[in-house]
């Protein structure tokens, strides 16, 4: 008896260990959702400003950077410095091929 109540309690442990985690990725999961969303807007506009024609790639790139930038950095100004400098000169890179 009291093997199967040291198994049982073993396993509500590790429900409770494994549901915190999927709680911590899924707030993760949707922090980055929201980010991006944002990110790809704010590049659409910027884009059109410039009046160049909007690549979906090149946005989704630029937001790539800027997350992997603004979760190392946790400044917004500094990401969006950084990758909107890299974005241009991969542009023009591209172009004098």
């Amino acid at each position: 008896m009291k093997a199967s109540k040291f198994k049982f309690f073993i396993f509500v442990n590790l429900m409770i260990l494994f549901n915190s985690f999927n709680d911590h990725y899924l707030a993760q999961t949707k922090q980055n959702s929201i980010i991006k969303l944002f990110c790809l807007q704010s590049v659409k506009e910027e884009m059109l400003k410039a009046e160049m024609v909007y690549s979906e790639e090149i946005a989704n790139k630029t937001c790539e950077c800027y997350y992997e930038e603004f979760t190392q950095t946790a400044s917004h100004q500094d990401a969006k410095t950084k990758c909107k400098l890299e974005t241009k000169e991969n542009l023009n890179h591209n172009r004098k091929i």
